[in-house]
């Protein structure tokens, strides 16, 4: 009996990022299981010249840059039967037209939480070790701290409180397993005995905020958790306390938080800000006790191949007609990043 014919897929996402995705090894992976022309990379539905690879695309290969997937996307590729993102998030790419055609999604969603919950944890052990105040007191004094002013640095016993169990957080929450910490976590969709699996004190999200030092955010942006630290929640966290957020910057109330580290109570490490990047003003950018970076706790660089790999994983399950191992269903959507 003649085997079935490959899956024919199509590149729709920024080609800049090609490379880094599909380096030679792993692009020769996937053209042995899907057939793939890897100089056609779609921008625009509706561009003549990705035509004819669009009407005979039953796979989209999709990725940053890529844009949403409305009925135009089906109009262009009739035989759409499946959406293998190289990326995380797909909630603003996926469309009702998208789903009601009966098209299969897929995400690296979970192995883009790896490097960010990797920059998490360094940062909740930086943090605790005051890594960024003494650099900042070194620079100036040219000398070495006193016992006096070490005496409540250190990583043991120290409280970190995880705000929401999602890819990251639970990544997150397995790496702090191995550190003498004392680890809090605040999510509603979680039962005690869940959170104690993970390592973790499942608690109300204002006992977390009042008994952490270190508070570290991972819940998706959706309308119940916008701004769901506002004033009156920052306020709860202990004078000194550390806001670590890689997650997404609408969930802090950024004017409520500026006040708070102008008035230098907290300290903050922020990967991301609302809005992003934050404008040419904010106090952000010079305040000594702000660790602020441009959003590079995800996927960068070499890490991009990881995203990739999933992919072409997901490629070889169609073409050996077997389910994806990185769904992602419509009723999720509600509770994404």
């Amino acid at each position: 009996m003649p085997s079935a014919p490959l899956p024919r897929a199509v590149f729709a996402l920024d080609p800049v990022h090609l490379p880094m995705l599909f380096p030679p090894a792993l692009m020769a992976r996937l053209q042995a299981s899907a057939r793939i022309d890897p100089d056609v990379v779609v921008r625009d539905f509706a561009d003549p010249r990705s035509a004819a690879a669009l009407a005979g695309a039953d796979t989209l290969i999709t990725g940053w840059g890529c844009p949403p997937l409305g009925p135009e996307v089906l109009k262009a590729a009739p035989r759409l039967r499946a959406v293998l993102h190289a990326a995380g998030s797909v909630r603003a790419l996926v469309s009702d037209a998208l789903w009601s055609h009966g098209v299969a999604v897929s995400s690296a969603v979970a192995a883009n939480a790896v490097p960010v919950a990797e920059y998490t944890l360094a940062m909740i052990l930086l943090a605790g070790k005051d890594a960024f105040a003494q650099r900042e007191r070194y620079r100036d004094t040219h000398a070495y701290p006193t016992a006096v002013q070490t005496a409540g640095i250190g990583n043991v016993g120290r409280r970190v409180g995880i705000i929401g169990a999602s890819r990251v957080g639970r990544h997150l929450l397995k790496l702090l397993r191995s550190h003498d910490l004392e680890v809090l976590l605040y999510d509603p969709y979680v039962d005690p005995a869940e959170a104690a699996g993970m390592g973790a004190a499942l608690m109300p999200l204002e006992e977390l905020l009042r008994r952490s030092d270190i508070v570290s955010l991972h819940a998706p942006d959706t309308p119940e958790t916008h701004h769901m630290l506002d004033r009156t929640r920052l306020a709860l966290i202990r004078d000194g306390g550390v806001l670590i957020n890689t997650s997404r910057g609408a969930l802090v109330d950024h004017g409520a938080l500026a006040a708070e580290l102008v008035a230098g109570r907290l300290q903050a490490i922020l990967d991301v800000t609302d809005p992003e990047p934050p404008p040419a003003g904010s106090p952000l950018y010079r305040l000594p006790n702000v660790f602020l970076t441009p959003h590079i706790a995800g996927s960068l660089g070499n890490e991009l191949e990881r995203l990739g790999a999933v992919v072409v994983d997901e490629v070889a399950r169609l073409a050996a007609g077997q389910p994806l191992v990185h769904p992602v269903r419509r009723a999720d959507l509600t509770r994404l990043a």
